[in-house]
């Protein structure tokens, strides 16, 4: 299947595969659709996917491979892609073919177009929070997301306009405050610098002196956790002073309980980026239908 999604907003192949093989394998072992089997084996129908709700698309792949596992007969024509502004009523994709199959294929790939979407329409929307106070601070993801989807929720994430952080442990190196029980955090750089040089190393930090300590101990990025708005913007101004003499510059991230609601005036104070669990763990799927339309 050839992909209707920019490269950037695709998750990889084999994961979109491999995703709509599990989720089938749930909807139809043991004994398959056993009431889509009920229509005339030569009925033909034309569907049409479309938005009962404002938002963004996503999703797109994953949708379209269930139908071509279900039956690559099926004919789908993309209108829209993954990264679209949906309208109430936007029609998103047809569907002509058996109806028995569109039928069976139905709920998998809606529930894949919905949830997805959820993620990217939630993204937008703190993306356009920040864009609306003229901020180029940037909004990404966390590791909070649904066991064996992280690629898929993650592309979401993109077509949102939102940024990835870290897709796994190996991806780069982030002490915490757990970590911070077992050692200090100038010593986690220190080792991590040594033992992995070429990953980022984060430092998350809980308050002001201790953003100094990972600064000077020369941590990448700094996690600015569960702090309010004003004390983000004191940490801005103090890493400023800092690093004015360095061409090197350690990256600032605010995280910890930021929402729609607040996190304009995070990104105000002047960080680099801010994260949230949120958008993979918590966004309401959007409301996305199939219907028949002959």
């Amino acid at each position: 299947m050839s992909s209707p999604v920019d490269d950037y907003l695709s998750p990889p192949r084999f994961e979109v595969r491999s995703a709509v093989q599990r989720a089938l394998a749930e909807d139809l072992t043991p004994l398959g659709d056993l009431t889509s089997v009920l229509v005339p084996n030569d009925a033909v129908a034309v569907a049409q996917f479309r938005a009962r709700q404002p938002g963004v698309l996503a999703g797109v792949e994953c949708a379209a491979e269930t139908f071509a596992q279900v039956d690559p007969a099926l004919e789908v024509s993309w209108m829209l892609t993954d990264g679209a502004r949906l309208e109430s009523g936007s029609v998103i994709a047809t569907v002509e073919g058996r109806l028995r199959t569109m039928l069976t294929a139905e709920r998998t790939s809606l529930n894949f177009l919905s949830h997805l979407s959820g993620i990217a329409t939630l993204t937008a929307t703190f993306v356009d929070r920040v864009a609306a106070v003229g901020s180029p601070t940037r909004v990404w993801d966390t590791r909070k997301t649904l066991p064996g989807l992280r690629s898929l929720q993650k592309a979401a994430v993109r077509a949102g306009g939102g940024r990835n952080h870290r897709a796994n442990l190996s991806d780069a190196i982030m002490v915490k405050d757990n970590h911070l029980t077992g050692l200090g955090a100038a010593e986690a750089v220190a080792l991590a610098k040594d033992r992995w040089p070429n990953r980022t190393v984060v430092v998350e930090c809980e308050d002001l002196d201790q953003m100094i300590v990972a600064i000077e101990a020369g941590a990448d990025s700094v996690l600015l956790d569960n702090m309010s708005p004003e004390q983000v913007g004191e940490c801005v101004v103090r890493a400023a002073e800092l690093q004015s003499a360095s061409p090197r510059r350690c990256l600032l991230e605010a995280s910890g309980g930021i929402n729609v609601d607040t996190v304009a005036a995070y990104a105000a104070a002047g960080v680099d980026l801010v994260s949230s669990g949120t958008l993979t763990n918590s966004a309401p799927a959007l409301d996305i239908g199939l219907d028949i339309v002959t």
